[in-house]
């Protein structure tokens, strides 16, 4: 399966890295596309802030990135529907410009076969969340991924929902900030999204409620949700409390928790120590539950509590969902 990768910022350079670690033998990476260059994009692959140097060799070859011994072409067009795009079987799309349907039917009126997205697309053919509705795809050419919560969030209510019942809950993330937020203060569109990013615990919204009702569509209207940016670089974490119909106690819930780690590792992982967040720092999984911290109120009400790498962790459902669509 040849993937081509459509920008090259935080969710493209951690697909690429995932990719270069092995485990996705049946995919090649084409292409990768990025308008900032190919001396910046080597660089920035190279050495990462967040995840460290790249454990390997990067050099910059003319219209190509070396990793170790693969060569991966290059190219910096600003609209890649310009390019023919014959022979590539899917589009990963990580630019954050296909929330519009319009951009993906370009890439495909380019040749391209499928357009996987690297966020939140209402008018895609499908949004998918593995572990939650990856049952509903068939032949669709563009899916959206949904977002790094809407991931850890709807496969944990799936499992709820499925072993419980879920009534009604609130969900809320501590979220590490992300690019769209300023490192000092300065105009966003939220009054306090223009607050520095990495001073401040800054409350505001998140996409992964109305994501989650397009997921699972019969939990719609039950589950809300809000997030708490704070100033942290990376992992974030989601603090669920829902009111489950079997009223399970909290040794029940945790059974099912670590049974998911056990039989969808890609997606759940378990830890019973008392971790903090960086201590989850590029963990593959969706969301990894924190046993110790599951509660059960003498009124019925379940608490439970995940990590998840926002990057790190999408990046490879990325991969994972490329290959079901292939």
């Amino acid at each position: 399966m040849r993937v081509l990768i459509n920008g090259f910022g935080r969710i493209g350079r951690s697909v690429l890295r995932a990719w270069a670690k092995g485990g996705w033998p049946d995919i090649e990476i084409a292409r990768v596309n990025d308008i900032c260059g190919l001396e910046m994009a080597a660089y920035l692959f190279e050495f990462d802030s967040t995840f460290g140097p790249y454990l390997g060799t990067v050099e910059a070859w003319p219209a190509a990135l070396i990793l170790d011994d693969r060569q991966v072409p290059f190219s910096d067009m600003a609209d890649l529907s310009a390019r023919d795009l014959t022979g590539i079987d899917l589009v990963m799309d990580c630019t954050g410009h296909a929330q519009d349907r319009d951009w993906s039917e370009g890439l495909l009126a380019a040749g391209a076969g499928k357009v996987l997205i690297s966020g939140p697309c209402e008018t895609a053919d499908l949004t998918l969340v593995l572990g939650a509705n990856e049952d509903l795809l068939a032949d669709q050419r563009i899916v959206s991924n949904a977002s790094c919560t809407t991931n850890a969030l709807a496969p944990l209510l799936r499992l709820l929902d499925d072993a419980f019942g879920v009534e009604a809950g609130w969900m809320t993330t501590i979220h590490c900030y992300t690019g769209s937020q300023p490192t000092i203060d300065a105009p966003r569109g939220a009054l306090a999204r223009s607050r520095s990013a990495a001073i401040s615990m800054v409350p505001t919204s998140t996409s992964a409620e109305r994501l989650t009702d397009l997921v699972l569509p019969h939990l719609a209207g039950r589950i809300e949700g809000r997030a708490v940016r704070v100033p942290v670089a990376s992992v974030s974490a989601v603090d669920l409390s829902v009111l489950l119909r079997d009223r399970p106690d909290a040794d029940a819930v945790r059974l099912v928790l670590s049974n998911a780690a056990e039989t969808h590792p890609n997606v759940f992982g378990a830890v019973t120590k008392s971790l903090v967040s960086t201590d989850l720092r590029q963990a593959p999984q969706s969301i990894v539950m924190a046993l110790p911290e599951t509660r059960v109120t003498r009124g019925g009400l379940t608490r439970v509590f995940g990590w998840y790498d926002n990057e790190w962790g999408f990046a490879n459902r990325m991969l994972d969902v490329a290959r079901l669509m292939g």
